[in-house]
């Protein structure tokens, strides 16, 4: 076994985009949706409605992304104690997400360009599964079909190829949800008059608020503003209206780094083997004349060393490398993390 040092020209790193589906089925439109009547009816379906692949029965159902419904004041939710009427389910959840988005939490929000604090005080979420988008959800893929009360359908993206420029709710990338596809508005701009956008999109955290003034406007799906209502119900409003439109589409996408390392061996390196059965145990010499004078070695693996001389990691060649002072070789390593 011989050893070379590495130089600091011999590593490059490259990173590169990749995209998947966001979805388990591997398909990058979701058509079905399903629920789990044991986490409804559980302390988490307070808060959120689970949507799975496939009938959460099966070993292979997995959740997708979850429905969650947030008001300012506590509307649309049960009370935790009926002493206490501004503190329900929902208002957490309202607070949860002006904490994690807005960093302050004494701000509210708003759709579009609208400040009206009625358009922003309550809002449906949908957050993705976090191991479904990895480091991000890709914008443009973003199509989110809804039903309508008998009246057809909202057909729903964002504005991510449209946007000139970036926007950021605290320190979070945002773009605002609209009626279109893949990534661009439809003629007009795709809001709704006096109630803002359709929503907004955050690719980084997954999540997307979804405005149901806009929404009622366009296809009479509403959320339920009534004080101490039965938890969950406003989510199930939603989810009717996502299962009706029978279409989510999204991509995940990550940047992978790749570790490029060429290990360069010249005419004059690595030419001789250092297998005890080349020497004679009692005199020391090469056994073999012929490799004095015309040196043949095979390489078959790369490991990588620090300086304690401690082994990192084996790369396999595909099939041994002949190597003599005739030839030199360039095996290029590559490492992804």
């Amino acid at each position: 076994m011989s050893f070379k040092r590495l130089n600091n020209d011999d590593f490059v790193i490259s990173s590169d985009a990749v995209q998947s589906t966001a979805w388990s089925t591997g398909q990058p439109s979701l058509s079905e949706f399903y629920t789990s009547s044991v986490q409804a009816a559980g302390s988490s379906g307070n808060y959120y409605l689970s949507i799975y692949q496939t009938s959460s029965t099966l070993e292979s159902s997995a959740v997708q992304f979850d429905i969650a419904y947030a008001d300012v004041d506590g509307f649309g939710s049960e009370y935790y104690d009926p002493g206490l009427t501004a503190y329900t389910p929902s208002s957490t959840t309202y607070g949860q997400y002006r904490t994690m988005i807005l960093e302050d939490e004494n701000s509210n929000f708003f759709f579009g360009t609208d400040t009206n604090t009625l358009t922003g005080s309550n809002f449906w979420v949908l957050s993705v599964e976090r191991s479904r988008y990895k480091e991000k959800l890709f914008p443009e893929t973003f199509n989110l079909t809804l039903s309508g009360s008998g009246i057809g359908y909202l057909h729903l993206t964002n504005t991510s190829v449209d946007s000139k420029v970036q926007t950021f709710l605290g320190s979070s990338k945002v773009y605002q949800v609209v009626s279109g596809s893949n990534g661009s508005a439809i003629a007009g701009g795709g809001y709704v008059a006096n109630s803002g956008s359709y929503g907004l999109f955050f690719p980084t955290l997954g999540t997307v608020l979804l405005n149901p003034h806009a929404i009622s406007q366009s296809i009479h799906i509403e959320a339920t503003r009534s004080a101490d209502l039965p938890n969950g119900t406003n989510q199930a409003t939603l989810y009717t209206s996502i299962s009706g439109g029978a279409a989510f589409t999204l991509n995940s996408q990550e940047t992978i780094s790749s570790d490029y390392i060429f290990i360069r061996a010249k005419n004059s390196e690595f030419n001789y083997s250092e297998n005890p059965s080349f020497i004679s145990g009692s005199t020391g010499e090469v056994i073999y004349s012929s490799f004095i004078n015309s040196p043949q070695t095979y390489i078959t693996t790369v490991g990588m060393y620090n300086d304690a001389n401690e082994l990192l990691a084996v790369a396999k060649l595909s099939r041994p490398l002949l190597k003599d002072f005739t030839k030199e070789s360039l095996v290029r390593v590559k490492l992804d993390f």
